[in-house]
């Protein structure tokens, strides 16, 4: 699915900036190098994250292989259009009143205008991704008809644009101290607060953001 003039957009991932490596992200980024890739987990953005699009965000990353990775920011909304606006440019019908509480997120920088679904598994169709047991991907029209019906999956993020990364950039990232990853679980996916997300994703981890960067508070 993909609409024009919704947001602004560069379309490119940038690099990020080098930052105090340590231990962890050095045996990280050699699991991940030995074939150990990052599908349906979350990447959790270090407290120094440079690129201010990705501050404190949370990533769940819906493919990862040799040639590169894919994910989706979870915990950002876009003010700029609601779930009502989109189905209008859309030209798809909005009956259901529960749609209006729909929230539209910023999945990413790459591909600003094209739309995806990350959604519990209780919705499929042929271009659906099955990313691991509980959580699937979908980026067709159909499944925003059957949510604007009442129906489709019962846990979704509606998201436009994606994260992306060439061959070995993510790996580089992380060797760089730019994220943590941890598993994901369907309450921090589809029920915590966006508000709270990042710092929930850290709990998982065991700690605080602010233990990690002197510069916390400051990204």
């Amino acid at each position: 699915m993909a609409l024009s003039g919704v947001l602004d957009g560069n379309g490119t991932p940038i690099a990020l900036g080098l930052m105090k490596q340590d231990r962890k992200s050095y045996e990280m980024a050699e699991r991940i190098d030995t074939g150990e890739y990052l599908g349906g987990k979350l990447l959790v953005a270090m407290p120094g994250m440079r690129d201010p699009r990705f501050s404190q965000s949370v990533v769940y990353i819906c493919a990862h292989n040799q040639d590169g990775a894919m994910g989706l920011v979870i915990n950002r909304v876009i003010d700029s259009i609601t779930f009502p606006e989109l189905l209008e440019q859309l030209g798809i019908a909005r009956p259901a009143p529960t749609i209006e509480d729909i929230q539209v997120h910023f999945g990413g920088p790459v591909e600003s205008s094209r739309g995806f679904v990350l959604h519990s598994t209780d919705f499929s169709n042929e271009a659906t991704l099955h990313v691991d047991p509980g959580v699937s991907v979908t980026a067709t029209v159909d499944i925003l008809e059957q949510i604007a019906l009442g129906e489709g999956p019962k846990s979704r993020i509606l998201a436009l644009g994606y994260a992306g990364w060439r061959s070995g950039q993510l790996e580089s990232e992380i060797l760089a101290n730019g994220w943590l990853h941890v598993d994901a679980d369907p309450d921090l996916l589809f029920d915590v607060d966006c508000e709270d997300k990042w710092e929930q994703a850290f709990s998982k981890l065991g700690f605080a953001p602010e233990l990690l960067s002197g510069e916390a508070g400051h990204a």
